[in-house]
């Protein structure tokens, strides 16, 4: 009898960890497919919060192309001269990653809002704009 229990008990442990494992799976492959090229962001807003005056302004954009076609992206532009985006130089083959750096200068002191423009061959969007937003703080004063 306690053979009989021990070994249902193990079944249905055995089962549901099986479709625990599948569904995570399910979830994590599920990208929207493009005729031609594509351009899906892992995130358009990069929020830096609030950081020290000349700290490390880099941050990176990452994508994935999610179309059919090589995704070339031909320009990208910062909203003004503290915001320096840069470009991947070869052609993303479908299903590849990319990534757009971009750099802010971070001696400018006080809440910053930016905007980084894309452009690219990808459908239905040949433009697309991502944004940099955050705080830097004045050096503390010295007593």
């Amino acid at each position: 009898m306690k053979k009989i229990i021990l070994f249902a008990m193990l079944a249905v442990a055995g089962i549901t960890a099986t479709n625990a494992q599948s569904t995570k799976k399910a979830k994590a492959t599920k990208v929207a497919k493009v005729e031609g090229a594509g351009m899906l962001f892992e995130t358009e807003t990069i929020d830096y919060g609030t950081i020290a005056h000349n700290a490390d302004g880099k941050r990176e954009f990452v994508f994935v192309n999610n179309g059919t076609k090589p995704l070339i992206i031909t320009n990208t532009q910062g909203s003004c001269g503290c915001t320096v985006p840069t470009t991947p130089k070869e052609p993303i083959a479908p299903g590849a990653k990319g990534v757009i750096g971009v750099k802010y200068a971070t001696d400018r002191v006080g809440a910053f809002t930016k905007t980084v423009t894309v452009t690219s061959n990808a459908e239905g969007q040949p433009t697309k704009i991502l944004t940099i937003k955050g705080t830097v703080l004045p050096d503390p004063v010295k007593s």
